[in-house]
Formats: C-alpha cells, sequence, structure tokens
C-alpha cells in the first residue's frame, strides 16, 4: 500500500520550494507560553528553572527551559529526562513536568536531575514532529546538528556537570505516524511511503549497542500499572522491528542521530505512549510517562544497593 503527499513530486527530494510550501501550511495550534511555560515557571520555588538556549524562528515565543535539581551534589549520578523532541507528543512534555511536580523532590534525595521538558516548542505549537525547515529534530543529534531544537540540548548536556547515568527520552506514537508524519517524510525523502502499522499500547526503545533488558523489563513493569502494553504484529515486530521482550525494541541511537543516544549513560530508554487508545485518556498517558520514570529510577537505586 502506497500513499501519494500534496507536496512535491512523487520520487523527487524536496528542495527549499517544497520545504517552504510545507512550512506555509503549518498553523499555530495551542500555545507553549500559556500551556507549558507557566508550569515550568511554577517549578521554580521547589528547583533552579534555568533557559539554555531559544529557538530563532522567534527566540521571545520559543525560550527553551530545563529544570534542575537544588543543591547539585558531584558523588551523585545525574539524570536526565527529555520530553517534547517531537513537539506533537504531548505526554512527552506533559509527562515529564507532572514527573517535575510530583515526583523529582523524592528522587532528588539520590540523584542530580535535569528535566528538559520540551525541546521543540515550535512543533508543539504546529503539532508537528518537524521543526520549520522540514527536520526531524530526533535524527538530528550529531555534531554541528542542523537542528536548533537539538544543538541546543546537546549543549546544555554538555554543560551538566557530572557523570549522566540515566537518560529517559519521552516519546510517543500516534496515528498520525502513519496518517500524515511518515507520508510527509517519504515525500520529502523522495521515496515510496509505504504503510505500516500503529501499535495499540505503550512500548520502549533500548539501544542496540547497551539494551539494558533488565532495566527496560523494569519500565515496562511499572507503566503496565498504568495502561497496556503494545503487543507485536503479525510479524512479531513492533514499527517495524523485531519485539526482544515484552514491549521492548532496540534502535541504534548514537547512529541514526536519536536524542536517547545523546549522552553515555548507562541507563536509557526512549518511551513511546500511545494517545489514540480509546483505553486511555490524555492524563493517563501523562501517568504513564511518570511510571516509566519511577520503574527506571527504581530499578537503577536496587542496581546501587550493596
Amino acid at each position: 500500500m502506497h500513499s501519494s503527499y500534496p507536496i512535491g513530486t512523487p520520487g523527487e527530494k524536496w528542495g527549499e520550494a517544497q520545504r517552504l510550501e510545507w512550512r506555509d501550511q503549518t498553523t499555530i495550534k495551542r500555545e507553549y507560553q500559556k500551556e507549558v511555560v507557566p508550569k515550568i515557571n511554577a517549578l521554580s520555588e521547589q528547583f533552579d528553572v534555568e533557559q539554555y538556549g531559544a529557538l530563532s524562528y522567534d527566540a521571545e515565543r520559543y525560550p527553551l527551559f530545563c529544570i534542575k535539581s537544588t543543591n547539585w551534589d558531584r558523588t551523585k549520578p545525574v539524570v536526565l529526562v527529555t520530553g517534547g523532541v517531537h513537539g506533537y507528543e504531548t505526554s512527552g512534555v506533559h509527562g515529564a513536568l507532572k514527573f517535575a511536580e510530583t515526583q523529582m523532590a523524592h528522587y532528588s534525595k539520590y540523584f542530580n536531575i535535569v528535566v528538559a521538558p520540551c525541546v521543540s516548542p515550535w512543533g508543539y505549537e504546529t503539532i508537528n514532529r518537524w521543526n520549520p525547515l522540514a527536520i526531524d529534530p530526533n535524527r538530528s543529534f550529531y555534531a554541528n546538528s542542523p537542528a536548533e531544537e537539538s544543538a541546543n540540548l546537546m549543549k546544555l548536556v554538555e554543560s551538566i556537570d557530572g557523570n549522566i547515568l540515566v537518560h529517559v527520552d519521552l516519546h510517543e506514537t500516534t496515528d498520525t505516524d502513519e496518517s500524515e508524519f511518515r507520508p510527509a517524510l517519504a515525500a520529502r525523502d523522495g521515496v515510496e511511503y509505504i504503510a505500516g502499522t500503529i501499535p495499540d499500547g505503550f512500548y520502549t526503545v533500548g539501544d542496540t549497542e547497551n539494551p539494558q533488558p533488565d532495566f527496560q523489563a523494569a519500565v515496562i513493569a511499572s507503566v503496565s500499572k498504568v495502561t497496556h502494553i503494545a503487543p507485536p504484529d503479525e510479524n512479531d515486530e513492533i514499527i517495524g522491528s523485531p519485539m526482544t521482550q515484552h514491549g521492548v525494541i532496540n534502535y541504534p541511537m548514537v547512529k541514526l542521530g536519536l536524542c536517547g543516544g545523546v549522552t553515555d549513560c548507562q541507563y536509557g530508554t526512549t518511551t513511546e505512549v500511545y494517545p489514540d487508545s480509546a483505553k486511555v485518556t490524555d492524563e493517563e498517558c501523562n501517568d504513564a510517562q511518570v511510571a516509566a520514570l519511577v520503574g527506571a529510577l527504581d530499578y537503577v537505586l536496587t542496581q546501587s544497593q550493596p
């Protein structure tokens, strides 16, 4: 099965004109400054809120913030939480913020924590996977990145004082991945779109080079208390990748330029919530992201016990 996309010529990569045509059809659908920034600022009473950059598309509209645990202690390992690398994935943003609001104070007893809740605020506002240049930030975590969102986050990571032991990158897999984003990607790159299947439920993506299966299993077990875990398709795969255990697939994070490869952490996972299920509410999706983080950090704490 294949489909054409309304922008560009099938079989030909987009040039600047097609990228501009794509950007011109985007619209603001929700406001970062009203829905996200106030939640970040409200956390400044408990934690250190720092601006680590801004997007040049509109620096005043799109400042980039992180939330850090106070009383930074170099004897503690560091936990990095990233959300909204794909701005349209709503629970990635609001799940990160809910974790900071409800759980971060507790885990700050054991870890230094840095939360970057909305890496791609333009994508958040326009409900898009790409940035305004039709570039996917989550394929752009490498030197001299063409994506400002990725480059700013990499600078933040470089500035962190201490060893990053854990990185949890919060994402969603949505029905629009097949109805809009993958067809657009095929059109942009001048290749045929081959339809895939959206998994019904939560899953995680580990790193092929450092899979940490017990860690992934702990995340899945924690999330299963909140929402259902995605089963494999008829090929025993999830989104075209072999399922390595219940609810888990692996990607080569660094090779693909994924946010999950932005650190040299020992324990890393990318969460994938399914918000379009009739079985879940928006808040349950946020809760699933929090549960993933709780499961991840509780597991790491058990590994550090004598």
